[in-house]
């Protein structure tokens, strides 16, 4: 007995032999509490030793993994930090200039990379998609663009008519930057003229660094006219002739739309044209590498952006009692649009955590913001979207330049907010059709509008155009655009991201409903070759003619007796 009550107390722990004390015997529980206890601390000590590196490895490998995106929000919060000092020592405008050369550094590698990643990305991911399911991906990427963007022109309108940013505000306040020049008012058929023009752009080299765009030439016609007394009449009449010319600017709407159609070229070449698409191939993946090189920059670059973005400020307290209401009302747009709005369409659709896809992708909305390029931030979404959130290189590779040439929910917001801003200022009540025609322009607009800063500016003047306002105002709006388009800029590229990671699960379904669907087949064919083989057998009907036969016999001989 003693023997096999030893073998359970090493078989027990201490808790189990405190209990089992402490039911058999009453008088000795003080006795075996004191006994016991004191080597449950002995046995939880180690423990506590051991679990404490566990932790510290746990804690090294999220620091790891999430490394870049805490270098990028730490160099964000550096950058206001230095730039709040800076301030105060009122460095001139060529200081100034030096101060930011890190940041302009940054800009320059990438938009050094926009180049290669597009039409690379484009031609192989178009090369390597079915024709059928790159329609479809297609299709389904502008359907999303679409309502996204006219969802955020809706919020851009109805958030202008609730805060009411133009009642109370100054036409014409001492503000710095309103002395910027503004771009020249056009028609909007020739705006969308020259969009089509740039689609299909003359010379692909040019494209490279210039667009197409209409400036006008006032042309004097005099003519004699005759009156009803007979008298001659000389009228001088003037005819605004639109005159076509190049601009500095990337057009990246017919590079886009050349790598699609090159792309689909060179798949139905065949096997002749398997050698180019691994050229592309590879090409884009080299470009991939040295963009994991310069994301590392990210960080260090976005500081002195940001930094030198503030020390540029002139008066910023004037600004904001001037124009606050109308930069309170953009933002908190953006910020509907971009935390409320987005994450729930993925949500629906998805059945997946938002707020960890946003996470995935914060190095690329941070240098958005610091940038103020949703091109220039291409590259990092890439790469973000394929290492941290899971979508196939085919889909990002085709869809994300897809999305910074064509879906801009920040811009449309941005415009409509503007529009109405304007409207309140110069007293002018909008009716039904005017929203709707806001709405409608600033969705079609903001298609095609260079994914450079400043880009939404210039397609505002369509805008007013085409509802009826004085363009004279967008100087406003040029003097805060540095901030709002910092925020139209983060809600354009995440409008993208979320777009590739929707295409993303509509794909796994795809392939999931295929699998199924060849499950099925199997099992509905899988017993039918084996009744046939067991009904087709030749060793089956020669046993069977063989009893038959026997048993024929052996009737006609019992007949016969």
């Amino acid at each position: 007995m003693a023997e096999s009550r030893g073998d359970d107390l090493k078989a027990t722990s201490n808790g189990d032999i405190h209990m089992a004390e402490k039911a058999t015997d009453g008088n000795n529980v003080s006795s075996g509490d004191t006994d016991v206890s004191a080597p449950s601390y002995n046995v939880s000590n180690p423990g506590s030793n051991v679990a404490s590196p566990g932790k510290m490895k746990k804690l090294k490998g999220c620091m790891r993994a999430n490394l870049l995106v805490i270098l990028t929000v730490a160099g964000v919060i550096a950058g206001v930090v230095i730039g709040l000092s800076v301030r105060n020592l009122h460095l001139s405008r060529l200081q100034v200039l030096y101060f930011s050369f890190p940041g302009e550094l940054l800009l320059r590698l990438l938009k050094m990379i926009i180049i290669p990643l597009v039409v690379c990305s484009l031609v192989s991911g178009a090369a390597s998609l079915d024709p059928r399911a790159l329609g479809k991906l297609g299709g389904w990427a502008m359907l999303f663009f679409l309502l996204t963007t006219l969802t955020a022109s809706a919020i851009g309108v109805t958030m202008a008519s609730i805060i009411k940013p133009g009642d109370g505000a100054e036409a014409n306040p001492k503000i710095p930057g309103l002395e910027d020049e503004l771009p020249e008012p056009k028609e909007v058929t020739d705006s969308f003229l020259d969009l089509v023009r740039n689609i299909f752009p003359s010379n692909l080299v040019s494209a490279a660094f210039e667009s197409y765009a209409s400036s006008y030439k006032i042309i004097k016609i005099s003519k004699n006219v005759t009156d009803e007394f007979g008298n001659i009449n000389e009228t001088i009449e003037e005819l605004k002739i639109p005159v076509g010319s190049n601009v500095d600017g990337m057009n990246i709407l017919g590079l886009v739309v050349f790598a699609i159609v090159f792309g689909i070229a060179l798949r139905k070449l065949g096997p002749e044209g398997e050698n180019l698409i691994r050229f592309f191939s590879s090409f884009n993946e080299a470009t991939m590498v040295l963009v994991s090189w310069i994301m590392w920059y990210a960080p260090f670059g976005i500081m002195f952006l940001v930094a030198g973005k503030i020390v540029e400020m002139e008066n910023v307290l004037l600004l904001f009692t001037s124009l606050g209401k109308y930069i309170c009302c953009c933002i908190v747009g953006h910020l509907i649009h971009g935390l409320i709005v987005l994450p729930l369409i993925y949500f629906v659709f998805t059945r997946k955590n938002p707020y960890s896809f946003l996470w995935g992708i914060f190095t690329a909305l941070a240098t958005a913001f610091g940038t103020a390029s949703s091109s220039a931030t291409l590259p990092l979404m890439m790469k973000c979207v394929e290492e941290n959130n899971g979508v196939s290189k085919q889909i990002s590779r085709f869809i994300l330049p897809i999305g910074a040439t064509v879906n801009m929910d920040g811009a449309a917001l941005f415009q409509c907010v503007a529009a109405v801003f304007i409207a309140q200022l110069n007293n002018v009540s909008l009716n039904f059709v005017q929203i709707i025609t806001i709405l409608v322009t600033a969705t079609a607009s903001s298609v095609g509008a260079a994914g450079i800063p400043a880009g939404g500016v210039l397609t505002l003047a369509i805008i007013l155009e085409a509802v009826g306002l004085p363009t004279q105002e967008i100087s406003l709006v040029l003097a805060v655009d540095w901030l709002v388009d910092r925020t139209c800029t983060v809600l354009n590229v995440e409008g993208d991201a979320f777009g590739a990671g929707l295409l993303q699960c509509y794909a796994d379904k795809q392939k999931l409903e295929h699998r199924a669907e060849e499950l099925a087949e199997v099992k509905t064919e899988a017993p039918i070759p084996e009744k046939s083989e067991e009904e087709g057998s030749p060793l089956l009907k020669k046993d069977v003619k063989v009893t038959l036969e026997t048993g024929n016999s052996s009737l006609e001989k019992e007949s016969v007796m």
